[in-house]
């Protein structure tokens, strides 16, 4: 099968949770129908609850929601991916062409904030899978998630590659005039070819920037996130991404480091030698070196950040660019006092 733009993944790898699989032996196989390009299907998802508890000590929310399982986006590094062999899936294609989406998502986020026993925190959107993704344009499951944040008042954060969270400045703005919301706007790069090939359906760079601008000048608080970090690929573009950020009214900003657990590693390397062949040893072995001779990393307080004098460069690197970009701005505190209890908009 020849390169497929405008996907991340160029092939499905296999289910660990599955007894068979689909496969293309041979492109010439006689009986074999040979598979056209892929396109999007969505799948009605039900769940009974829709908060996530997250126990990691990495990430500093307790809860998240994922009003969406899978993502066009195709990003390849994706540490998502993997979520979808739960669903009986593969971590590859699947992963952008099966979307799964879960319409009472607001519904069940009203249910948890009646209950008597809810104490107000932040919540995550977009934990595992962008909540700003393509499908949300038309089916505005976000927009409704976030109506319910502004009618009970309880604070969320909101992490996306997507420049259509703009749609929804009157929610954010309302949120932000009460100290309740935080966003961030994933940027990896300033390099556009880079970015078409690593993440081959988001918004450009520029669309990302001037998102930024337009949510600070909004009153919103922003920051930029620059996840992941891959050695030998976009490392040393970080200062560049820190000034422009700080100069579109960026507050904060951050990073994280590549790490490719279970199937990621597989379709990593596949992307890697069929986009950059010439740096294939170069990348790899720069990855190896943050995660002790790995590519994979699931220890908490580790798998993020890295170890190793390779993860010590890029520490210092970001520290170093944050400091002349970023000193004295930072998010503001969520104000936790401001909860509704039964989403009561009376003052009295």
């Amino acid at each position: 099968m020849d390169y497929q733009k405008g996907r991340g993944a160029q092939l499905n790898t296999a289910n660990p949770f599955s007894q068979t699989q689909l496969t293309t032996e041979h492109v010439e196989g006689i009986d074999e129908e040979i598979p056209s390009a892929p396109q999007t299907e969505v799948f009605l998802e039900t769940p009974k609850k829709i908060l996530s508890k997250v126990d990691s000590p990495d990430i500093p929310v307790s809860f998240s929601i994922n009003p969406y399982q899978g993502c066009e986006h195709g990003c390849v590094y994706c540490y998502a991916r993997n979520s979808h062999e739960y669903w009986g899936f593969s971590a590859g294609l699947d992963f952008e062409q099966k979307i799964m989406i879960k319409p009472d998502a607001p519904k069940l986020l009203e249910k948890e904030f009646l209950k008597k026993s809810w104490q107000p925190v932040p919540i995550a959107l977009s934990g595992n899978t962008d909540c700003y993704q393509p499908q949300e344009r038309k089916l505005r499951i976000t927009r409704n998630l976030l109506k319910v944040f502004v009618k009970y008042a309880n604070p969320v954060s909101i992490i996306t590659k997507n420049s259509l969270v703009t749609r929804d400045l009157d929610l954010l703005q309302d949120l932000a005039s009460q100290r309740l919301v935080h966003v961030y706007i994933s940027i990896t790069t300033l390099d556009e070819s880079l970015r078409l090939r690593l993440e081959p359906r988001t918004a450009a760079i520029g669309s990302r920037l001037r998102t930024v601008r337009t949510l600070a000048d909004a009153g919103i608080p922003v920051g930029v996130m620059i996840a992941p970090v891959i050695p030998g690929l976009n490392d040393s573009h970080l200062p560049a991404i820190l000034q422009a950020a700080a100069e579109n009214g960026a507050t904060s900003a951050g990073y994280s480091l590549v790490r490719l657990n279970g199937s990621v590693g597989e379709l990593f390397e596949d992307w890697l030698r069929k986009n950059f062949p010439d740096r294939f040893h170069k990348v790899m072995n720069g990855i190896k070196a943050l995660h002790g001779g790995r590519v994979n990393d699931s220890r908490f307080g580790i798998r993020m950040s890295g170890e190793g004098n390779t993860a010590k460069i890029i520490s210092q690197l970001f520290k170093v660019a944050y400091q002349k970009h970023f000193a004295g701005r930072a998010m503001p505190a969520y104000d936790l006092t401001r909860f509704r209890r039964g989403g009561n908009l009376s003052l009295f």
